[in-house]
């Protein structure tokens, strides 16, 4: 029985990693914090299109597997379900987060997100920020983004403030979660412990300065690159432009205004983690 000549002379020709294991790396020093499926749904962005098998081959090969922490969860005796707003503007959350600077001098970070796409609307940084600064805050998210018909907040003393109240007024509906009960507030939650992993861990900052370009290059980087495993990992620029008309009263009509649309903030913060001894 005689063989075909390919058969004799065939040769396998493995195919090169070194284009995924290059973006690999780089997302990897760039987003210290991103697992696989994030950073494969951004190489898919990227228009890559080796299958998630080769490239979980390549990304364990390469050392970058995170370490999970898991520890004993009791069930939620009260749970109030989170429900995803049907179009942007419709439910803000707000929260604010606690850091250090080098010297040991503390700061605090007040965070706005949209809840129906969680984007980043706003965080401001200072080592005061007081209900008055919190009512400035806003005022200057209401000049672009419009006002939101709910905003879910905790009972901290700048949310429980008269100056608040008198901003909503009858516009904007103010929903105070349960005391000791964060989950009800689950998005910002969420979003406060990316912004501590992928910020505020990363680096140690000298001044509110060096703080504040770090955050707002990384805002740019969250709504506009980073995927989102909540949103079918998509973006929230992408989910918004997908998405947001499909039920919003203006229809095909509604316009969007979203953060930061000039992309040198990405160029921004590649510079700012490939001198990380420059920042903290």
């Amino acid at each position: 029985m005689g063989t075909t000549p390919s058969v004799v002379r065939y040769k396998p020709r493995p195919k090169d990693d070194e284009p995924v294991r290059a973006q690999l790396r780089q997302m990897a020093d760039m987003h210290g914090r991103w697992g696989f499926w994030m950073m494969y749904h951004r190489l898919r962005a990227l228009n890559f299109r080796d299958n998630n098998k080769r490239v979980y081959r390549i990304y364990t090969e390469m050392g970058l597997n995170l370490r999970r922490k898991y520890k004993k969860r009791l069930p939620l005796r009260v749970r109030e379900p989170l429900v995803q707003p049907l179009h942007h503007n419709l439910t803000w959350s707000m929260d604010f987060v606690h850091d250090g600077l080098l010297q040991g001098r503390t700061f605090r970070a007040f965070n706005v997100i949209d809840d129906f796409n969680r984007e980043a609307l706003s965080i401001a940084i200072d080592t005061s920020l007081t209900s008055q600064r919190v009512v400035r805050e806003l005022d200057k998210l209401a000049e672009w983004r419009g006002r939101p018909e709910q905003l879910r907040v905790d009972n901290g003393p700048e949310f429980i403030a008269q100056a608040l109240r008198d901003w909503c007024g009858e516009r904007t509906k103010l929903l105070f979660i349960q005391k000791g009960k964060p989950h009800q507030n689950g998005y910002i939650e969420r979003f406060n412990r990316t912004f501590r992993e992928e910020v505020l861990d990363l680096f140690a900052f000298e001044s509110l300065n060096q703080a504040r370009a770090a955050t707002y290059a990384w805002m740019w980087v969250y709504n506009n690159e980073r995927p989102h495993s909540s949103l079918g990992y998509l973006t929230p620029a992408q989910f918004l432009l997908k998405y947001g008309k499909l039920h919003h009263p203006q229809g095909a009509n509604a316009e969007f205004t979203t953060f930061q649309q000039d992309s040198s903030s990405d160029s921004n913060w590649n510079f700012i983690v490939s001198n990380v001894t420059n920042v903290g």
